[in-house]
């Protein structure tokens, strides 16, 4: 292959990390194929954060889902941080910080960040359904990938962007792999929602003991929540449990968490136990590389999990177009991601940890510190996460 010939890749998975891989990787020049295993584009039922660093990012590549973000779904300049009760025990600004980074930050349906991406993508005939990759092969001219339907296909580099349960992390990985458990079951939703409390741009977290609740507008008269709740360590899938005693787990909260559960149909409440996996140093070999939750799944609560996913698209297609070699650019995308990915995992494990305090002490310790730690420190931190390129 020379310097000058058209490179193929192979993108396995549509979600959010697969489609800004391959709006980017075509934005550089890259030819892109998708694989899809569900039959149709699914988004899921949930809402996201999508934070500025994930737009600025793009916006590298004269990429700009601002727009498509704006009219979708709804900005938000502060995040709140409340007792169960729904008393005020931090507000953090983030207007000020967007302004100066100079991108704000959304939160957004699923379905509605999809939409955008297609958007950006501009042509959804690259995508292929109902394709469940097995196994690929890659050598020194290219790699292929046999889906589990006998057809197989061939490209230049091999994209694993197919989330938590990838295939292609699977064969790429050599150590230790199970996930780790993050102790807490999660339960998700997005609703119709209308509430006194829940103005234009609201998004808060209340915070009990072993229990926390998200609630957050994500425009156009809908709401998105979620709610935790610490489990043994020993507990595993997604334990059983219906509407009536998720309420009865949030009773005596604020007024808005109780009505937000109550107006949710049931069949729409997803299930989901909290984990993430033991932080895998080597993404790729050969022609093949991860990106997004199959490189480096984490916890949520830093609500950074899209937006790493959109930074490791674009940090890939600048490798692919900058290097001739494709072996040596997915090498140099890889160091490159390591140290920023390696440090967020890490700290949304802290960060859960800390937020599902259930002792009496822990808990208390936890909300007097969050109440009176410097603005300034706790700026700081933030303004690390959400710029880009990012300090340091």
């Amino acid at each position: 292959m020379t310097q000058h010939s058209p490179r193929k890749a192979l993108v396995i998975g549509a979600g959010i990390g697969g489609l800004a891989a391959a709006a980017t990787l075509r934005r550089a020049g890259v030819e892109v194929q998708v694989f899809e295993q569900a039959p149709e584009l699914r988004p899921g039922t949930t809402a996201v954060s999508l934070m500025s660093n994930a737009i600025l990012a793009l916006r590298t590549l004269d990429i700009d889902i601002a727009p498509g973000l704006a009219k979708r779904g709804e900005m938000f300049d502060e995040l709140k941080f409340l007792t169960r009760r729904g008393r005020t025990i931090r507000a953090l600004p983030f207007r000020d910080l967007a302004d100066r980074l100079g991108a704000s930050n959304y939160a957004v349906h699923r379905a509605d960040l999809q939409q955008t991406l297609l958007d950006a993508l501009g042509d959804d005939s690259v995508i292929e359904l109902n394709a469940a990759a097995k196994e690929f092969v890659s050598g020194d001219d290219g790699v292929e990938v046999t889906f589990e339907d006998g057809r197989k296909a061939s490209g230049d580099v091999l994209i694993g962007a197919d989330g938590f349960n990838s295939v292609v992390r699977r064969q790429v990985a050599t150590v230790d792999d199970e996930p780790r458990p993050g102790n807490y079951m999660c339960w998700l939703a997005t609703v119709p929602f209308s509430h006194p409390r829940l103005t234009k741009g609201y998004a808060a977290h209340y915070w009990g003991r072993g229990q926390r609740f998200g609630l957050a507008d994500i425009g156009h008269g809908r709401a998105y929540w979620w709610a935790t709740k610490n489990v043994p360590d020993w507990v595993t899938g997604k334990p059983r449990l219906g509407k009536e005693k998720v309420a009865g787990l949030f009773a005596g909260w604020a007024d808005e968490v109780r009505e937000a559960i109550r107006v949710t149909p049931e069949e729409t409440i997803v299930s989901i136990t909290a984990q993430d996996r033991p932080y895998l140093q080597r993404w790729g070999t050969g022609r093949t590389t991860l990106l997004g939750d199959a490189a480096h799944p984490m916890l949520v609560s830093l609500g950074q999990g899209a937006a790493l996913a959109i930074e490791d698209a674009v940090v890939l297609a600048q490798h692919l177009k900058a290097t001739a070699d494709p072996v040596a650019a997915l090498r140099g995308y890889e160091d490159e991601r390591r140290p920023r990915t390696e440090a967020l995992v890490a700290t949304a494990r802290a960060l859960s940890e800390t937020e599902q305090f259930e002792g009496p002490l822990d808990s208390r310790l936890r909300d007097l510190y969050f109440r009176f730690a410097p603005l300034a420190k706790l700026t700081g931190q933030n303004e690390a996460v959400l710029t880009w390129p990012p300090q340091g």
